[in-house]
């Protein structure tokens, strides 16, 4: 039996997407080469894993099995490139950092000219994520998540607080009364949040009139005299924005750090975390 890694791992993830197309997009494939390597992989272990349905795939009794053996081995060889990784005391290489898309322009894109001058064999990749990324699985080597991550094997280390409060551009607040305020915030993908829920509490009725899925652009309709909007300090002041209440009492969210334990050796990773902690400090200051 000539067992294919790469029939393996393209199973693991269509197992894991739940459908071709999901897969092939996690991949970067078209989705007829995970048809391709996933027929490959059943003549290699002469079982059939799915049951085709036009272009619906079913696991079988067989796939489900295979798919939990898949798994783990994807983790495993995962593993060992985080031990290999994390043994290199060289700052040099790709650190790929995952957070939700308006911290990382802000606290971590706007800095980042000074780390490469320091570390000029580092290359950082920013992915703007809203939802939970996977450690284990090398989706990214650093997270910042505003919940705690409950992955096994993470090392997760609190940043504290960041302080949201209502903004609005001068102009609105100047020229529109309190009653008449009308607002800005998340969409139904961001209805489940901390943020989303202090917000509504607060409507009393009034209108939300804009909605969207990324904070930067709530921001960006702010500034041209939309409504209010809850904003972090930091970013409300990248747009120029102003508190609608001084005294007001703010929303503390929780900001996580974490990273894979495997990774607890590596200097690029260290001194990546050691950047970033300084930045959210400094945010936290403001």
């Amino acid at each position: 039996m000539m067992l294919q890694w790469d029939d393996l791992r393209f199973f693991s993830a269509f197992v894991r997407e739940g459908s071709l197309a999901a897969a092939a997009r996690f991949l970067n494939v078209e989705h007829a080469t995970v048809s391709r390597r996933i027929a490959s992989l059943e003549a290699s272990l002469n079982l059939k894993l799915v049951d085709r349905r036009g272009r619906e795939y079913q696991l079988t009794p067989d796939g489900v099995k295979i798919g939990e053996y898949a798994s783990e081995v994807e983790l495993t060889t995962l593993a060992l490139q985080r031990f290999v990784a994390g043994e290199d005391a060289r700052v040099e290489g790709e650190v790929i950092i995952s957070a939700p898309p308006a911290f990382l322009g802000s606290l971590v894109a706007q800095r980042l000219g000074a780390l490469r001058v320091r570390y000029p064999g580092l290359k950082v990749r920013l992915v703007g994520a809203k939802s939970a990324t996977s450690l284990s699985r090398k989706e990214a080597d650093i997270a910042i998540a505003f919940a705690r991550p409950e992955e096994q094997s993470v090392v997760a280390k609190s940043l504290g607080t960041l302080s949201f409060a209502l903004h609005a551009s001068a102009e609105y607040l100047q020229t529109t009364p309190p009653d008449q305020y009308e607002f800005l915030g998340y969409d139904q993908s961001g209805e489940a949040t901390l943020q989303q829920a202090w917000l509504v509490d607060r409507l009393n009725g009034r209108a939300m009139v804009i909605t969207s899925n990324d904070l930067r652009i709530q921001a960006l309709a702010a500034t041209g005299h939309a409504g209010v909007v809850l904003l972090p300090d930091f970013l409300a002041m990248d747009y120029g924005l102003v508190k609608v209440d001084q005294q007001a009492s703010a929303l503390e969210v929780p900001i996580w750090l974490a990273f894979h334990q495997d990774m607890r050796a590596s200097a690029k990773v260290r001194v990546v975390l050691d950047f970033l902690i300084e930045g959210f400090s400094n945010a936290q200051r403001l």
